[in-house]
C-alpha cells in the first residue's frame, strides 16, 4: 500500500479529527457510485479505506511510523557507508605535495635555491660583453631565464589564494557532513485525562527499547505534538534526531475532551427530565451538584463554567454534562397508562 498519509492528504502529525474529516472528504470524492465511468474507482476507494483503518488505530499507526523511520534510517546508513567507501578510495597526499603546499602558503618555493645562482653566473658574461665582443652570444643565452622567473613569481602570488579557498571549501564540507541530522522519530503518546490535568511525567518506551520521560505541558490537547530534542535515533557522525510525540488522550473513560472542555454523560429518568431535579455528579476535582431544569431532553447540555482543563493562558475550559434520557429496567404501569392516555385519550 502507498503512504496512507499521502492517500488521505493529511500531515504526519494530524489528529484523529483531521484524519476522520479527510477520510470523509476523500471517500465522498472517489466513491464508486459517484465515479461509475472510472474503472479504478473501486480499487482507489478500497485503498483509501485501508489507509483510514490504519491511521485511525493509534497502535497500528505508531507501528507504521516506526517501520517507515527504520527504513529511512537504513537507507541513510547505506548512503553513509557508500560515502565512507568513496573517501577510503582517495589517494593519500604525499609528503612532498604537503611540503610544497605549506611552502606556497608562506610564499616560498622549495626549489628557489637552484635558480638563484644563475644570475651570478650571468654577470661575468655581461661584463665580458663590454670588452670582448662575443658578449651578445652570452647575453642571448641568459635571456631564457626571464620568462621562467616571471612564471615563478606569478605562481607564487596565485597559489596561496587557491589553496586557502580549497581549505575553506573542505572545512565547509566537513561542517555540513557533521551537522547532518538523523530523521525524527514520530511516536504516539497515549495519556489519560487525569494525567493531562495533573501535568504528569509520562513514561514513553521507544522502538529501540529506551524509555524517556515526557512532561505534559500546560493546556495540552488531543493531537498536540511534543518535541524532545536529541532523544531519537543515534547514528555515528550525525546529529541525534528528535522524538516527536503526538498526544492521544483516552476518550473511553468517564470524561472526554473537546478542546479544553471536559464532556461527561449523565443518565436521567423520565420523571426527573420532566419535573427537573438536583443530582450529584463526579468531576476530576471532586463531586458537585448539578441542577437539571424541568423538561430537559437528551438534546440538552448543562455547562459548568471553569470545571474543565486549564489552558496555557491560565483560563480553564468548562465541564459539559450531556443528558441521556433512560427508562427503568422494569416497566412502570402508571407511566404506561399516562403515555397511553396521552396518545389515545382518556379511558376507563
Amino acid at each position: 500500500m502507498r503512504d496512507p498519509y499521502a492517500i488521505l492528504g493529511v500531515r504526519r502529525n494530524a489528529g484523529q479529527e483531521e484524519i476522520k474529516a479527510a477520510w470523509r472528504s476523500v471517500a465522498k470524492a472517489i466513491h464508486p457510485d459517484h465515479n461509475q465511468d472510472d474503472p479504478l474507482a473501486t480499487e482507489r476507494f478500497a485503498e483509501a479505506g485501508k489507509a483510514y483503518e490504519l491511521l485511525r488505530d493509534p497502535v497500528r499507526r505508531s507501528r507504521y511510523d516506526w517501520a517507515r523511520r527504520e527504513a529511512e534510517l537504513r537507507r541513510m546508513e547505506a548512503m553513509k557507508e557508500k560515502m565512507r567507501g568513496a573517501e577510503a578510495a582517495e589517494e593519500p597526499v604525499s609528503a612532498e605535495t604537503a611540503e610544497d603546499a605549506v611552502s606556497r602558503i608562506f610564499g616560498v618555493e622549495p626549489r628557489a635555491a637552484g635558480p638563484r645562482t644563475r644570475p651570478a653566473a650571468a654577470r661575468p658574461a655581461e661584463k665580458a660583453a663590454t670588452t670582448d665582443g662575443p658578449a651578445p652570444e652570452a647575453t642571448t643565452g641568459a635571456q631564457p631565464e626571464s620568462p621562467k622567473s616571471e612564471l615563478v613569481v606569478s605562481r607564487r602570488s596565485a597559489a596561496p589564494a587557491e589553496l586557502v579557498a580549497a581549505i575553506v571549501r573542505r572545512i565547509r564540507d566537513r561542517i555540513t557532513k557533521t551537522a547532518e541530522k538523523v530523521p525524527d522519530l514520530v511516536v504516539a503518546l497515549p495519556v489519560s485525562v487525569e494525567e493531562v490535568m495533573n501535568r504528569a511525567r509520562v513514561s514513553l518506551e521507544l522502538p529501540d527499547g529506551e524509555t524517556v520521560k515526557v512532561a505534559i505541558p500546560l493546556g495540552a490537547r488531543d493531537g498536540e505534538v511534543i518535541r524532545l530534542k536529541e532523544q531519537g535515533y543515534r547514528v555515528a557522525g550525525m546529529t541525534r534526531g528528535d522524538v516527536v510525540a503526538t498526544l492521544r488522550i483516552a476518550q473511553d473513560g468517564p470524561f472526554r475532551t473537546r478542546g479544553l472542555d471536559l464532556v461527561t454523560t449523565m443518565p436521567l429518568g423520565l420523571q426527573d427530565a420532566v419535573l427537573g431535579c438536583e443530582t450529584p455528579i463526579e468531576t476530576p476535582s471532586g463531586p458537585i451538584v448539578v441542577t437539571v431544569p424541568a423538561w430537559s431532553g437528551s438534546d440538552k447540555e448543562i455547562r459548568i463554567v471553569g470545571k474543565g482543563m486549564r489552558g496555557a493562558d491560565g483560563e480553564s475550559g468548562d465541564l459539559v454534562v450531556e443528558l441521556r434520557l433512560v427508562l427503568h429496567e422494569k416497566p412502570d404501569d402508571r407511566i404506561t397508562d399516562l403515555m397511553r392516555s396521552r396518545r389515545d385519550g382518556l379511558y376507563l
